[in-house]
C-alpha cells in the first residue's frame, strides 16, 4: 500500500508522514525535502525553484519522475506530496489541512534551511499563501490537477487543534477500515 499525504504547509504533512511510517514499517518519502534538495543543488532557496516553476516544468518533472516510478514499482510507502494523488492515483489520499495562522506560527517556529529566513508570523502566513497558489497554479499548467480540491482525497483532516499523534490515529483507523473493505 502506498499512502500519500497531501495539504497546507504547515499541517502537519512531513511529520505525521515519518510517524505514520514508522508505525506501520513502511519507507518515508518527502517531496518537499527532495524538492529542496533540488533547490540547494542549483544553488537557490526553494521559493526561487518555485519561481523557476512558473515557467520551466523541469522544476517539477525531475522529482515527479521519481514519484511515477515509485508509485508503479514499490510498496509499502508513505510520501509526503502535494501532488500524489495525481501521480500515484491507486494510492490512499489524504489531505491534511490547517488555519493559515496556525500553518504560519508552525513554519515560523521551524524554519527550514531551504527557506528564506522569516522574521514575523506575518512574513510566514504571506509566504505560505503564495507557495499554495504559485504551486497549485503550476500543477493546474502542468497536470491540469488542483491540489486544493478536497474532492481528489480519500481522507480530510483538520489538524489545526489535533496533535500529530491524534491525526496518525484518525489515519490508521482509516487505513484499517479500508483494508477490510
Amino acid at each position: 500500500m502506498i499512502i500519500t499525504i497531501s495539504g497546507i504547509p504547515g499541517a502537519g504533512k512531513s511529520t505525521v508522514g515519518k510517524i505514520l511510517a514508522k508505525k506501520l514499517d513502511y519507507r518515508f518519502l518527502s517531496m518537499g525535502d527532495l524538492r529542496g534538495v533540488i533547490a540547494v543543488k542549483h544553488g537557490m532557496t526553494i521559493d526561487e525553484l518555485n519561481e523557476i516553476g512558473k515557467t520551466e516544468e523541469w522544476t517539477d518533472k525531475e522529482p515527479d519522475k521519481e514519484l511515477i516510478r515509485i508509485g508503479e514499482q514499490e510498496d509499502d510507502y508513505v510520501i509526503d506530496t502535494w501532488i500524489g494523488f495525481h501521480l500515484i492515483p491507486d494510492s490512499v489520499k489524504i489531505f491534511l489541512k490547517i488555519d493559515m495562522r496556525k500553518g504560519a506560527e508552525r513554519i515560523f517556529k521551524d524554519q527550514r534551511p531551504d527557506e528564506p529566513e522569516k522574521e514575523t508570523i506575518e512574513e510566514a502566513e504571506e509566504m505560505l499563501k503564495k507557495r499554495v497558489k504559485d504551486t497549485n497554479d503550476r500543477f493546474k499548467k502542468y497536470y491540469d490537477a488542483d491540489f486544493l480540491d478536497e474532492s481528489h482525497y480519500d481522507l480530510i483532516i483538520d489538524t489545526t487543534s489535533l496533535t500529530q499523534e491524534q491525526v496518525v490515529e484518525k489515519i490508521i483507523v482509516y487505513i484499517e477500515n479500508f483494508k477490510l473493505k
